[in-house]
């Protein structure tokens, strides 16, 4: 290899990088920060019942083939590394003022690179040998043995490339090899660059594999599935790419295609021909299990022991459903279950999203289980009201907020202005309830406190027409999972989903629907466009979707009101087209009353009178 004339080969310009881009930061969990080159210390984020508790993630692998900390002790699945440690993976930095160019590419950088030949050829034979005879802990040993961990990601990259261009048996091997390496023979970052390297080669793939899209998005979606990858993985590295590039082709297609489709998790993890080791089944029996011991037990270090165990972090939703059934089966387990599910969000255990995906599948199939459970619908709403009332601790992290509030003033002025918006946005997200601001007012006294002013200007936003979408867009988002949307093609979405389920459609269907938008704050236009189509077509259809969409908890009592309040604000102009509006309108309102939908005081003229002074109740 030449380096005269200041002329280096791209190989060698990409060992050269290897060292210092092996703690890649965007592959790294904020969650976790390393201290120091022998220790990690877990940064702990704030709870929020709702969206999820709070994450305290401690993702180290349990591994039984290894009892050595995974890289030195420096971090393991889902951090950073020891990225101070200076060892042999150290390389110059250009901007550094003491640089030499004549070090950087003196002896010993010839040394490495021929090192990095020596490590791409070694690493071609290992994966050769493994896809010969599927031997894991052969294939372990042999990349400690080469005591290069700086050039993992060219192992990542040949792996995944050559089971490519191979049978579906071995993509599954990749799979499952990768999972296994993940953290304890390979960091977090090494595997973060080599599916970076593989995206922008996939120009390059397409050429021999014509099928290198489809096949390296399903690789992508399953990494980040298993979780050996970050999903931001997929916005961060279009980012990076020209827009006519495979590479993007592949990162839309692993997000759109895959990750964004129903129960991804089990399609991805079955699309070769699932593991070899593990089927849904076999996970749903061992769940089962694992949750009647606890019961028996009451052991909650055993339990976390079986659920890590498990290694199936994707499909720890199956876990929150299986509970929630056996507390519905089971009375006298309901605390003792609720307290394990508790414990297993805020040790970070099972993640918010798994959480969140494991309550919905029981809001979905809350009707069936009705046949084998009496009063099952009833039952769900006390659990989802228990796990609710979490949210104090949401209360108390915004009293902690505000009583700090002099002293951030120093470095933020606006800090009152800042605050107030929080606040409203958690109401408007339902993080916490309308009344819980009372409860964090109480907690200050003179109505010249900044608890006090900061309260003032919350209520303030809260009470201003078309409140939530103007909060919702205070910072410039568009809100939950979709920040693209507009209001106006969320109503549209809204209109037509409704359409198509008064015109025969399955309210399962519809449901799921609702909940793809991803705004459950404006689930309140569902129940005015769905309140008016009644009243106009004289058709009840839509009733019964309300009353099911409340029944299961996907639309709250604060939406209700909500809903039946912008109704009310809009009757005028519906006697033009609908006469007996005003009478058909207060008949509802009864109804849903009965129903519990409404509070008891919620009346037509308070509605109307807010119209008037310009405010939505």
């Amino acid at each position: 290899m030449d380096f005269t004339n200041g002329f280096v080969s791209n190989d060698h310009r990409e060992l050269a990088q290897s060292a210092s881009e092996s703690a890649d930061p965007l592959s790294a969990s904020p969650m976790q920060i390393p201290n120091s080159s022998n220790s990690a210390r877990t940064l702990k984020s704030p709870k929020v019942h709702g969206k999820g508790s709070p994450i305290n993630y401690d993702r180290h692998s349990h591994s039984p083939r290894d009892g050595r900390p995974k890289k030195g002790g420096c971090g393991g699945k889902g951090t950073w590394g020891g990225l101070l440690d200076t060892d042999d993976s150290y390389c110059l930095d250009p901007n550094d003022p003491n640089y030499d160019s004549s070090e950087e590419y003196g002896p010993s950088s010839r040394k490495s690179a021929c090192d990095f030949d020596a490590y791409k050829k070694k690493a071609t034979i290992i994966v050769e040998e493994y896809f010969a005879t599927d031997d894991v802990v052969s294939v372990t040993n042999e990349l400690r043995e080469l005591a290069t961990p700086n050039y993992n990601f060219y192992f990542v990259k040949k792996l995944v490339s050559m089971a490519m261009d191979r049978h579906d048996q071995e993509k599954e091997m990749a799979a499952v090899l990768l999972s296994e390496l993940y953290a304890d023979v390979i960091d977090a970052p090494q595997v973060y660059r080599g599916f970076s390297k593989l995206v922008e080669s996939a120009d390059d793939l397409i050429v021999d594999i014509p099928d290198a899209v489809d096949v390296l998005a399903v690789f992508i979606a399953r990494a980040v599935v298993d979780d050996i990858l970050p999903p931001a993985f997929l916005k961060k590295q279009m980012a990076l790419l020209p827009s006519d590039s495979k590479g993007v082709e592949v990162l839309i297609r692993a997000e759109k295609g895959y990750l964004a489709a129903p129960l991804h998790a089990e399609t991805i993890e079955r699309r070769w021909g699932g593991s070899k080791t593990k089927t849904v089944e076999d996970m749903k029996a061992r769940i089962n299990n694992l949750l009647i011991e606890y019961v028996v037990s009451g052991d909650t270090k055993e339990a976390f022991r079986c659920i890590k165990d498990l290694k199936v972090s994707f499909f720890h939703h199956e876990i929150v459903k299986r509970a929630l059934i056996m507390a519905m089966e089971k009375r006298q387990a309901e605390d003792r279950l609720l307290d394990l599910l508790k414990e297993a969000a805020e040790q970070g255990l099972i993640n918010s999203s798994q959480i969140t995906k494991g309550f919905d599948r029981m809001i979905d199939t809350v009707e069936d289980l009705s046949l084998d459970i009496p009063n099952a619908q009833r039952i769900l709403k006390s659990l989802i009201s228990k796990a609710a009332s979490e949210a104090d601790d949401v209360v108390n992290g915004f009293v902690m907020l505000i009583e700090s509030a002099d002293d951030t003033a120093l470095d933020n002025p606006v800090v009152v202005e800042d605050l107030a918006m929080f606040l409203a946005r958690a109401v408007v997200d339902e993080v916490l309830a309308p009344q819980q601001l009372e409860e964090i007012g109480s907690q200050f006294s003179g109505t010249d406190s900044i608890g006090s002013r900061v309260l003032q200007m919350a209520k303030s936003l809260l009470k201003a027409r078309l409140s939530g979408e103007r909060i919702l867009r205070c910072w410039g988002g568009g809100g939950g999972s979709r920040p693209g949307w507009a209001v106006e093609d969320v109503k549209d979405k809204i209109g037509k989903l409704l359409e198509e389920y008064e015109s025969g459609g399955d309210v399962r269907e519809a449901c799921r629907c609702i909940k793809e938008l991803g705004m459950p704050f404006f689930h309140h236009e569902v129940v005015k466009k769905a309140l008016v189509t009644v009243m106009e077509k004289k058709n009840e259809r839509l009733w019964g979707l309300l009353r099911h969409c409340f029944g299961s908890g996907l639309i709250t009592m604060n939406q209700m009101t909500k809903g039946f309040t912008r109704v009310a604000e809009s009757l005028d102009d519906l006697a033009l087209d609908v006469p007996d509006a005003s009478n058909q309108f207060a008949k509802y309102v009864e109804r849903a009353k009965t129903k519990g939908w409404l509070d008891s005081s919620f009346s037509c003229t308070n509605s109307i009178h807010a119209k008037e002074n310009g405010n939505c109740l």
